[in-house]
């Protein structure tokens, strides 16, 4: 028998929190393990114990497998020797780390989703204690952050990483490859309790149908709660076809706008300044508001550059966005300062609703507050502040109308 030796994970000099595995699936000699880390004294035999039992689960009696560790959670192992295994056998089975029960949590329509942080796929460093840093929505990302040759075993690694880590209440959120790769990306985690699906490069309904037909058809663990959708817009037949993107479906929440395929795709350089994109974005805001959905802005791709984020969230929001991407933790608590309504917004609504709410009592459909005239729209606008201070803990709820 013709023997193969295969690979999975990474034990670059950068990377921490994983492993690489290398098996060679053999017809005799049984289960040979060399085990290479600078913990072995302390969880080698762990490790070896683990192996075995994934091993074992996939009915495999006779194997060489070398294993380099850079402190490798027990999920990661997991992952990364399935991967390996999946490889050289052919076969349905999966071997699931227990779900953990502080991830059974399901999310709403329409909670704040000012904040969505990226973490590439195959990176477990990244992900561990993500949920600390507290974005609305932490996305593991199985496209543009995962190299080609690495997107099957980092399936795998996601599918692991929503069963096994506590994000502390963050929107689990997927980002899928392009289609048709990405419905085997959705088999991976819809099966696992992620919350939201981000697809990318979506330029029709048509993707969006295609994506909720394939969920239909796999079993889930909470098979009575939503799981949601966030297409993002990325070329210039995506932004024309915005509004019947945002329409195609109930559990479609919010579409994001990606800028650096857009400019690619008109033949412009992305700027600063943002001119280039205006209209993209004021289209695609549009369509989700004449939806209700939410609109969510590109990322800020200058991590360095703080002050440059501050005024592209200021200008975001003018703009009517209700969130937008992260790229690294640090642009997490600005991104939140600045979609949160402020002290001086929050007490200007307060007394604006307040008026309202007296003049309806009277029978007036408006009211005067000084030399302005408040109606409806004006106090909807102050309506959603006060909500927004209430879901983020600023403004008590007993003060709600």
């Amino acid at each position: 028998m013709d023997t193969k030796t295969v690979y999975a994970g990474n034990n670059g000099e950068k990377d921490r929190s994983d492993c690489k595995v290398v098996l060679e699936i053999t017809t005799s000699g049984g289960i040979q393990i060399d085990l290479v880390s600078k913990v072995k004294s302390l969880y080698g035999d762990t490790i070896i114990r683990i192996s075995k039992e994934v091993l074992k689960f996939f009915s495999i009696e006779h194997a060489n497998l070398v294993i380099e560790d850079k402190g490798a959670l027990d999920f990661v192992i997991c992952a990364r020797l399935e991967a390996a295994i999946k490889q050289l056998v052919e076969t349905d089975k999966e071997f699931l780390p227990e779900m953990l029960n502080e991830n059974l949590y399901t999310t709403a329509f329409d909670q704040p989703r000012f904040t969505r942080l990226y973490l590439p796929g195959n990176t477990p460093s990244l992900m561990i204690n993500a949920g600390i840093h507290k974005p609305n929505g932490i996305i593991l990302d199985l496209e543009d952050a995962v190299a080609e040759e690495k997107k099957n075993e980092a399936r795998f690694l996601v599918r692991n990483a929503l069963r096994s880590l506590d994000f502390l209440g963050a929107e689990r959120m997927v980002r899928i490859n392009q289609l048709p790769r990405g419905l085997q990306d959705i088999d991976f985690i819809v099966p696992h309790n992620v919350n939201l699906i981000v697809i990318p490069k979506c330029e029709h309904a048509s993707q969006i149908h295609q994506i909720n037909d394939h969920i239909a058809k796999i079993d889930r663990i909470n098979p009575n709660t939503e799981i949601w959708l966030m297409p993002i817009v990325e070329s210039a037949l995506g932004v024309i076809n915005a509004f019947e993107i945002a329409k195609s479906a109930t559990n479609l929440v919010a579409i994001a706008i990606g800028l650096e395929d857009y400019t690619a795709d008109i033949g412009v350089s992305r700027t600063a300044e943002g001119k280039e994109s205006l209209f993209a974005r004021m289209q695609l805001v549009n369509a989700c508001k004449a939806a209700g959905i939410q609109a969510i802005d590109s990322v800020f791709s200058d991590i360095g550059d703080l002050d440059g984020l501050n005024r592209n969230v200021e200008a975001s929001k003018a703009l009517g966005f209700d969130g937008m991407g992260c790229i690294h933790p640090r642009q997490i608590k600005i991104i939140h300062e600045n979609f949160l309504p402020r002290e001086k917004e929050i007490e200007e609504a307060k007394i604006i609703v307040t008026a309202f709410t007296e003049a309806n009592k009277n029978g007036l459909g408006v009211v005067s507050i000084g030399t302005k005239m408040i109606d409806a729209p004006v106090v909807k606008r102050a309506q959603r502040a006060i909500d927004l201070a209430i879901a983020n803990g600023i403004l008590d709820a007993k003060w709600n109308h």
